[in-house]
């Protein structure tokens, strides 16, 4: 399954999605995903939001990168056998996870200055999976 996404700046994407060794595998039928960073808002009148909904807003996030897939994701667990759809995503497409559930921590980027933001990481069960993205991954929007 290759990832059809439109092309979006690559700085922005390499910001948002940085190379980190997350520090975990997933086991089983898990998948483990990076989770978009969010930067530091300002709106149109020049306001800086505070910490609190920028917090909100990166533990809210449910646009993430997949990393990883375990060995039983996407298989019938009493046979093994793929799921007759197929497997939903593979490492480096762009999904939909979540708003709540699965276990997410973070991640110190390397090089980078102490108060920028850390890289997100979460694993979840492959039947969470909600949606593969298929345009920017960085346009799309949650809603908190």
């Amino acid at each position: 399954m290759s990832n059809t996404l439109v092309a979006s700046d690559e700085a922005e994407l390499a910001w948002a999605f940085p190379s980190v060794e997350p520090g975990a595998k997933p086991l089983g039928g898990r998948v483990l995903v990076q989770l978009r960073r969010t930067k530091k808002k300002v709106t149109s009148a020049g306001i800086i939001l505070v910490e609190e909904t920028k917090e909100t807003e990166k533990w809210n996030n449910m646009v993430a990168k997949v990393v990883e897939i375990g060995p039983l994701a996407f298989k019938h667990r009493d046979t093994m056998l793929p799921w007759p759809e197929g497997s939903w995503c593979a490492s480096g497409d762009y999904i939909r996870v979540p708003k709540w559930g699965g276990d997410r921590w973070e991640v110190k980027v390397p090089g980078e200055d102490v108060m920028e933001d850390p890289a997100l990481f979460m694993i979840l069960n492959d039947h969470e999976v909600i949606a593969r993205v298929v345009g920017d991954p960085l346009a799309m929007k949650a809603f908190l």
